[in-house]
């Protein structure tokens, strides 16, 4: 064991992207599971199948890695033996219970794939939310694993420090002889477990490994390399029938890949429906669901069928899930349960419901979960497949072929046969700005600034350029007026403070934010000099008593000391303001 664990720590300690670090925990595990098997009762009557990786950090999946037994029985297993989120094969995903149980229990769980059953191995329960204990998963779940020849899983959490759980390993083996027994897994659970939690940090932090640009097509035009990873993800997932929950800010994007995954899944020949319940009063929700009957309730003069029948066979795709009220809520639970549901004033059968479901939110469901606005059993029953999209200002990389693609887009329905052209100066400007309202900001933005262009050629033209002015003019009618810039750059530096403390995964303390005013004074003195620049900032009082060299030296160690923290040089307009040179 400590040679394996030494070993292990070595591969670890090399790896520098997050597949490497999956292989070299994948390839321990299974060897020490299929360990344990050989030397239990159920010795030659079953097999370890496989082992998975499943990093889903902030309840959004990030990777999704699989090793296959047979890999190990190569020389020197490699990352391409490895299942990744881009790969061909879209089966390997686990349990929904199976992570729900984890996270709640804090430890690893054994499932009976034909029992049905899933049992944590040890300790109190360490509820992020509900405290009851999991013993059953759903059908779905059980079906999926039965089909891949999985009769024993056993699934180890991703625990990293600060009681933070990332993710989790999933083992699977096939034994028929163990169904309705106690299999390895208790026994082995410790041992397997040590290498998990050695393994955790560094599945957590590594980067991903590079991947190349997925091709882009109509529904998804633009691919940067900030989204590559995600949408190998969602690759894998489109092609499920499990529900996929998209968050992410308004604006980014969401139904996009909605109706992207609906086109690379089984269902692309029939129809996807997009229900926005933004657009629904809460006492229309339940009828625009699931429809009506004639005579249902005044108004109903003919029957109207509902967002799931015209799905039918279909995806169906319900943005702004947490602006359902609670009885639509306990309606929309019962379809997702049983796949049957009944139109307003329907006397009859209840009908089947084949489609496949596509959530989106902006809100923050777990803490809705919390203040009771949201029911925890739907949580979990949407919460299947989660993933995070990142809002633009994380996807710098996309912001000018997004701009590009929009503007070759208005052109064309102003003028089919013409070009238009973005000056490289327009799309620089473009990346520089901040993005609070992601790509439909940036849409508003590019024909506003085509709109101006045409003023400017005096109507209709077939070719045209949106140069830097007309984006600069464009921009200004954003809030109103040029003063916001100050206020979009002070959120974009909060927001880096931020991203700097999630990238960290450790407290950054916000009495690091004071730094701030060590930034401006260095940025005035460089501008004006020494006087001028505490003149210039309301602190003319220091100058007078002459302390102002003093505060000066002050506030720039306190951004010294930011600069510290994050390890990054201290910029030279901080070197050169508090240096004899300055003036």
């Amino acid at each position: 064991m400590s040679e394996e664990l030494q070993a292990l720590a070595s591969a670890l300690h090399a790896a520098r992207h997050f597949e490497q670090a999956a292989l070299a925990t994948l390839h321990p595990l299974l060897r020490m599971a299929e360990q344990a098997l050989q030397a239990s009762r159920f010795a030659g009557k079953g097999r370890l199948l496989r082992g998975m990786v499943h990093l889903r950090p902030a309840e959004s999946y990030r990777r999704l890695v699989a090793l296959e037994r047979e890999a190990l029985d190569t020389p020197a297993p490699s990352e391409d033996s490895l299942l990744l989120a881009d790969g061909p094969r879209v089966s390997l995903l686990a349990s929904a219970s199976a992570w729900r149980a984890v996270v709640e229990h804090g430890c690893a769980v054994s499932i009976d794939v034909g029992q049905g059953t899933l049992q944590p191995h040890e300790g109190p329960a360490r509820s992020l939310s509900a405290p009851s204990l999991v013993t059953a998963f759903t059908q779905e779940s059980q079906q999926r694993l039965l089909s891949r020849e999985a009769t024993h899983v056993c699934v180890f959490p991703l625990r990293v420090p600060g009681e933070r759980i990332d993710g989790m390993i999933a083992l699977e083996a096939s034994c028929m002889a163990a169904l309705g027994q106690e299999f390895i897994w208790r026994e082995a659970s410790p041992r397997l477990q040590l290498i998990v939690d050695m393994a955790a940090p560094y599945l957590s932090a590594l980067p991903p490994r590079p991947v190349k640009l997925p091709e882009t097509d109509e529904f998804l035009p633009v691919v940067g390399s900030s989204m590559a990873n995600l949408v190998g993800v969602l690759r894998i997932f489109a092609q499920q029938d499990e529900t996929i929950l998209v968050s992410g800010p308004t604006g980014a994007g969401k139904s996009r890949l909605a109706r992207w995954c609906h086109e690379r899944s089984a269902r692309r020949q029939r129809r996807f429906e997009s229900l926005d319940l933004m657009t629904v009063p809460e006492e229309l929700q339940m009828s625009e669901l699931f429809g009506w009957r004639k005579g249902a309730f005044s108004g109903a003069v003919k029957d109207n069928p509902g967002c799931l029948a015209r799905a039918e066979g279909g995806t169906l795709f319900i943005d702004e899930i947490d602006k359902l009220s609670l009885k639509a809520q306990a309606g929309l639970l019962h379809v997702l349960e049983d796949r049957t549901y009944r139109a307003l004033g329907d006397a009859g059968s209840e009908q089947r419901a084949n489609v496949r479901f596509i959530v989106g939110t902006n809100a923050d469901l777990l803490d809705a979960v919390r203040r009771g606005t949201f029911r925890e059993d739907l949580y979990y029953r949407i919460n299947v497949l989660p993933v995070r999209v990142p809002p633009l200002d994380e996807r710098r990389d996309e912001v000018g072929p997004w701009a590009r693609y929009m503007l070759a887009r208005h052109h064309r329905e102003k003028n089919p046969a013409g070009v238009a052209r973005l000056a490289s100066e327009a799309e620089q400007r473009l990346e520089q700005s901040p993005w609070p309202g992601n790509l439909r900001q940036l849409d508003n933005i590019i024909r506003r600034a085509y709109t101006l262009a045409m003023v400017e050629l005096g109507g209709a033209s077939q070719e045209l350029e949106l140069r830097e002015a007309h984006i600069r003019q464009a921009l200004a009618y954003e809030g109103g007026a040029q003063s916001s810039a100050l206020v979009d750059a002070l959120s974009l530096a909060a927001r880096a403070f931020v991203l700097e403390a999630q990238r960290r995964q450790a407290p950054l303390d916000i009495d690091l934010a004071e730094s701030f005013r060590g930034f401006v004074l260095a940025e005035a003195v460089q501008q004006v000099g020494r006087e001028e620049a505490f003149k210039l900032v309301g602190r003319e009082s220091l100058v007078r008593s002459r302390n102002h060299l003093k505060a000066l030296r002050q506030e720039l160690k306190k951004a010294e000391a930011l600069c510290a923290e994050v390890k990054q040089p201290v910029p030279a307009s901080l070197s050169k303001a508090g240096s004899d040179e300055a003036s």
